[in-house]
Order: structure tokens, then sequence, then C-alpha cells
């Protein structure tokens, strides 16, 4: 199953939990309405409180309704004000459970390691890198993933996870933590949490009557004590409700789930080409003494961790640790993890020699040539579920650029800066001009810091701009939204310095616009629309006529070109008039962005039509195509040009 299936599966099952979820909200509003009108209801005219009298139902209608909309009210305002709560990004839920976020550079080696492997995983797979961050005092095996979209999104994972696992294991993890930033899962999580969180609040609000009722005193002469015991048999009767409710919902959650973490053990596997390493991992928590079980309550967030967070069994949220294994590794006997404890009490691994062996892999992957991967079907194959080879060279890119410069991309103080410095012209003169509108908008610390990064990176090779820019994300996401809007001018400014825009520039700032509104306002992102290529014809003829422009110097060559994308698609060409292609691009992919997963994916694969028509993708249209599916909210995997 690709990311287009994925997405069409998420939203069919978002679809199907919701109508479950509402089937469960029903049943809650009718119970409580059958106790609030057995206790408070008016009697019917023969004196009695029969449920399946008409009479009695007709009298107390009002009643009826106005229990209706109170427990709906109560359940909906909760869930908003819990997914509202959470629109903060990923790095809240981190926060909330102890989390603790990896320094831009960190002297620990395993946050180190951690966060090389968290930046490789995003770079190659062509998400923006994520918040990271460490629940330091849980000595378990978890992660999780959290966010609305992946500009948004935040891993966390134990100090267990960094103590105990081996730097393959560690990738495994993450990787499968990437699978669901990639295919929808997290959104689907946080609204599982409102939604819990909304019936919950009915318990509470229950809870929280009985307990007043225990310090009032009700005079018996008064009259009032019948009244009394009523509403105390009410709350007894809504506790019990929302309990039965909380149980159906997280039932419903935790067969959702369990799913869910199948697929994500499998794009783990597929991105990294070695089982080993999220086998590895599971095998580690099968061994342990407290596996993956969480100090902090983790039932809230239980389906969102890497493994089960805390103990249950009818409401687990993940399939069987051994299931999980066997799916890997189906040749596994459950008998061999007692010469796995055997063999670790033998021998730990040193971490040096781990990165070590990897940094070896990458070298030896660029001597060895690209991966080859513009055939279009496997281009399509993996988005959302990338290689080993994009995640090689995404090591190799990343390791290549120098440390003071990667350090500025992770800071919120020189984050700004290290984007700046990636569009300073050659030209001496317009450089200045740069400089000079750097220190105007930002002010003379940012072009101080901007002068120094260009000491210490003079040269940007092609491979570094846009990885590196991505770098930047996390820390960026850090700054008040004022400079966000500030630094989105500053850097349509720098673009405008020599008087005009290439295709690289317009790339960055593209991504850049695309990042910050996801990381503004996470909750309204798109997410994928239902609209068909049929619906957009204008549109994606006039995109597909610039994608064929740019990427062919020849007239004839990029008509046959933009033909091609247009007979993928399956749309009838007309004219030719390809246009302004900055004016063209921008008009274009906002609407593009509302097509369905699928439409989305015979979209890119008339743009790679397009694009290789001539054969190859050159820099200039593979730097298009990230900026392109970025707009489109697709996870391109890195190109090996």
């Amino acid at each position: 199953m690709n990311f287009f299936d994925h997405q069409e599966k998420a939203r069919k099952q978002t679809r199907w939990l919701v109508f479950l979820f509402i089937l469960a909200l029903l049943a809650i509003v009718l119970s409580i309405e059958v106790i609030i009108l057995m206790f408070l209801g008016q009697p019917g005219p023969e004196g009695t409180r029969n449920l399946i009298d008409p009479g009695f139902l007709g009298g107390n209608s009002t009643l009826a309704g106005g229990t209706a909309v109170v427990t709906l009210g109560v359940v909906g305002l909760a869930s908003m004000f819990r997914m509202t709560s959470l629109r903060a990004g990923g790095g809240k839920v981190a926060v909330e459970l102890g989390g603790v976020r990896v320094d831009a550079d960190p002297r620990d080696p395993l946050r180190r390691r951690l966060r090389n492997v968290v930046e490789e995983v995003a770079l190659a797979s062509g998400v923006p890198v994520p918040e990271i961050y460490v629940l330091e005092k849980e000595s378990a095996i978890n992660a999780f993933a959290a966010g609305y979209t992946p500009a948004d999104a935040a891993i966390a994972v134990t100090r267990g996870t960094l103590e105990k696992l081996s730097r393959d294991e560690l990738q495994g993890v993450i990787s499968h933590e990437f699978s669901h930033i990639h295919n929808g899962d997290m959104r689907l999580n946080i609204r599982l949490i409102g939604l819990l969180f909304g019936i919950m609040v009915l318990s509470l609000v229950a809870r929280r009557v009985l307990f007043s009722a225990r310090y009032t005193r009700v005079s018996r002469s008064s009259g009032n004590n019948s009244g009394g015991g009523a509403l105390i048999l009410i709350a007894v009767g809504v506790l019990v409700v929302g309990y039965v409710g909380m149980f159906f919902a997280r039932w419903i959650k935790a067969a959702v789930s369990r799913q869910r973490e199948y697929l994500a053990d499998a794009s783990a596997v597929q991105f990294t080409r070695n089982p080993a390493g999220i086998s590895g991992a599971l095998k580690r928590i099968a061994i342990e003494a407290n596996g993956s079980l969480l100090e902090v309550e983790s039932e809230e967030v239980s389906h969102m961790l890497f493994g089960e967070g805390r103990k249950s069994s009818l409401l687990a949220t993940h399939p069987p640790l051994i299931s999980r294994i066997q799916k890997i590794e189906p040749s596994f006997d459950p008998r061999e993890l007692e010469d796995l404890v055997k063999k670790i009490k033998r021998k730990r691994k040193n971490v040096a020699e781990d990165e070590e062996r990897r940094r070896a892999q990458a070298e030896k992957k660029s001597s060895s040539g690209g991966a080859g991967m513009f055939d279009v079907n496997n281009l399509i194959d993996n988005i959302g579920n990338p290689d080993s080879n994009q995640l090689l060279f995404a090591a190799l890119v990343a390791a290549s650029m120098p440390q003071e410069v990667q350090s500025a991309a992770r800071s919120a103080e020189w984050a700004p800066e290290t984007l700046c410095l990636l569009l300073l012209n050659k030209d001496p003169e317009v450089r200045e001009r740069q400089m000079l509108l750097v220190a105007t908008r930002l002010g003379s610390e940012s072009e101080k810091q901007l002068r120094t990064l260009q000491n210490a990176l003079p040269e940007i090779s092609p491979e570094q701009r846009l990885p590196l820019a991505e770098m930047t994300f996390p820390a960026l996401k850090r700054r008040p939204r004022e400079d966000l809007m500030r630094l989105l001018d500053t850097i349509r400014a720098l673009i405008s310095a020599d008087g005009q825009v290439d295709v690289h520039e317009y790339a960055l700032a593209k991504m850049l616009e695309v990042m910050v509104a996801d990381a503004i306002s996470p909750a309204n992102s798109s997410h994928g629309g239902r609209k068909s290529a049929r619906s957009l014809k204008n549109e994606v003829s006039s995109f597909l006529m610039v994608v064929a422009d740019l990427g062919h110097e020849d007239q004839g060559k990029a008509i046959t070109a933009w033909q091609a994308g247009m007979q993928e698609v399956g749309l009838n060409p007309g004219e030719y008039n390809p246009g302004n292609w900055r004016q063209v691009l921008d008009a274009t992919l906002t609407k593009l962005d509302q097509l369905a997963p699928k439409q989305k994916e015979k979209l890119l694969r008339a743009i790679v039509e397009t694009m290789i028509a001539d054969n190859q993708i050159n820099l200039i249209e593979a730097e298009l195509l990230r900026a392109i599916c970025a707009s489109l909210h697709i996870p391109l995997p890195m190109l090996d040009l």
C-alpha cells in the first residue's frame, strides 16, 4: 500500500471511527435521558413514569430535549477545549508527559545520536524536521509522534529508548513514528484524545456532584431530602453511563490503533530495509523488566505510543509483541528471547563503533553513484516509505555540513540567519544590498550572525540547500508569529534583491511559506481535499505547462512533455501558453492541494512524466518538485542526483 492508498484508507477509517463514536454518543445521550426522565420526569396521565407511554414522553419532551442538548453540549465543548489546547503542536503533548526538548547542539552523545537519526529520517522522507523530546524520567522503551501536521510534529522517546537500543534499533523506532506522521495518524490521534476527554467529562461532572453531596446536609424536615436523594441517584447513573461510554470509546480506540501499529511496523521495515532494527527494538521491550510501560499516566496517549504504555489486555492499543515480531520475522520463535538475554549480558554494543559503521556505509553509497529512483513507480512507492538509499544519502548530506552551521540551523536564535545564508548572491554588490536588507528588517545583530555563518560556509553545494533549510524548521517554529511573518517578508526581499527570482529561490520561499502557515494554524492546514483533477482541469493544465516550460529549453520538447503529463492525468491538452511561471504556481498550488489523495497521486505521476520526458531530472526540477510536494503536503523522499 503506497502513501496515497494510506491516505485514502485513513480518511475512510476516520469516517468509520466518527460513525462509531456518534453511535456511542447517541447511546450515552439516550441512557442519560432515561435516567433523568425516571427521576425528574412528570408522571403521565396514569400517574406513572412508563418510558414507553406516549403520554409520559410527550409531557416531558422539553425535559428530554434539554437533557440531550446539555449532554451533547458538555461532550462537544469539552472535546473542542481539549483539541484546542493541543493546537500548540506536538511539543505540548510531549511536555505534558514530562518531555524535555533536545538542544540544538546536545552534549549528551545519546541525545546527539537521537537528533542525527531524526534529522536523517526527516530529510530522507521529505517532511519537515520535527521537534525532538526525551522523557528523561522514563526508563522503559517507548516513543511517540504527536501533532496535527508534519509541520508542527514532535517526536519523543524515553530515556530507556536511548540507553537500551542500538542505533539500528533506534532508527527502526524513529522510522515507525515517521510512518504515523506520513500517514495522517497524528491528526486522528489528537481527535481521539478530544473525543475521549469529552466523554470522560460526563463522569467527572457526576463524580463532582457525588463528592459535593457528601458535605451537603439536607434537613430531613425541610421536605427536600427526596430531591437530594434523586440528585445523588442521577449522579450515580450518569457516572455509570459515563464509565460505560468510556469503556466502549476506548475499545474503539484500541481496535483502530492495533491495525495502525502493524502498518507502521511494516513501513519502518520498508524504510530502513533492516527488519532487525524494528524487530530488535520489539525484542528488547519483550525481555526488559518494565518493557514499554510508562511511569506517567498514559491512558490519554496510549494509542500514540510505540509500545503499550500501561498494563492492559481487553483494551490494549497495541498488538501482542510476539505477534508484531512474527509479522516482521515470520520464522521467529519466542524461545529466542532467552538467547537474546544471554547475548546482551555478554556483549554491549559500542555506540561510537556503530556510528562509524553507518558513516562508512554512507561513504560507500556516495562513491557507488546515485540511487536511480526516477522511475515514476519507484518514486510513488517511496513516498511515505523511503528506502535505505535515501536514508544513507541524507546522512551523507547532513555530515557534509560544518558543525557550526548545523548548530546554527538547530538554534532558535540563529535559524533565521541560516535561511538567509541560503539566499546570499554570489555578486558582492548584490550581497551587500542583501546584508543591508537583513540589518534593516531583522536588526544589526542578525546581520552580524549572517556574516559569521557566511565565513563558516562560504560555498553551499546545491545538494545542501533545501536539507539545510529543513533543518531550521523545528527551531523556527519556536519563534513568535510576528518573527515568522517578518522573516517571510525578509526572505522575499532577499530573493528580489537582484531584480529576478530563480526556481531555487522560489522553492525555498514556498517551502517556508507552507511551513509557517502550517505551524501557525496546524489544525486548519490542509490534509487532503475531495476534488478531482477533472474538476480543476484548467489549473492542472496551466500548472503542467509551467513544469514543462521550466524543465525544457526547447519549446517543442516542452509541449511534448506537457502533453505526456496531461495524458498521464487523463485530461485532453488545449492550447500551450505557460504564462508567468511564478504567478501560475502561486495561483494553482493552493487549489491543487484540495485534490483527493488518489487524485494527488495521479497529478504527481503527471508531474514526473512531464519532467522526465527528456529522460532526466536536473537539480532545478528536483528543487521545484520538492517545493510542489511541500505545497501539496506530499512527503517527497530525498532525490539523489
